[in-house]
């Protein structure tokens, strides 16, 4: 049995062989939902719920979960630039304290810096309008999150195990 938080090197070895992962960027607002595909290979965006209060949030956030059979979550860590924590790490984190007595699905904290910077900048590449950009940031934000974790997963998969001595 995992911990309800734990690292993406921890929680690798303890996912099924195929398993959706559901990618969250937490804002104040709205959550944005991203959706792994069963061999964890792409990230596609898939909802944004608008916040009301938490309880109405992780009632809607564990209904994907358990609708797309959710084996762990990923989820954006807001940390500033210079790598410290500020007042949305610590709303990330109570919000994820909460949602851990709701279910025991594990989670990973994926560093999220630039992720809406870095969607933003596609969308308006892309010649999306303001609004267009407004209705799909969040999700988007949320699969490039992770489809980040996704691909240190690929990595890690690769990686050779650590030497055991005999």
């Amino acid at each position: 049995m995992i911990g309800a938080h734990t690292t993406l090197a921890e929680l690798a070895p303890l996912l099924p062989v195929k398993g959706r992962l559901l990618g969250l960027d937490l804002g104040d607002k709205t959550i944005g939902l991203a959706l792994s595909d069963v061999e964890r290979r792409l990230a596609s965006p898939l909802d944004t719920i608008r916040r009301v209060k938490f309880s109405a949030d992780a009632a809607a956030l564990l209904t994907r979960a358990k609708e797309f059979e959710i084996c762990a979550l990923i989820v954006g860590l807001p940390l500033n630039m210079d790598g410290s924590q500020g007042p949305r790490v610590q709303a990330t984190r109570a919000f994820m304290r909460n949602l851990v007595k709701l279910t025991p699905l594990p989670h990973v904290y994926w560093d999220e810096r630039l992720s809406t910077a870095a969607v933003t900048r596609e969308l308006i590449a892309q010649d999306a309008s303001r609004a267009k950009r407004a209705q799909v940031v969040d999700r988007m934000a949320a699969a490039y999150i992770l489809q980040g974790a996704l691909d240190r997963l690929a990595r890690l998969a690769e990686s050779p195990p650590p030497y055991q001595p005999p």
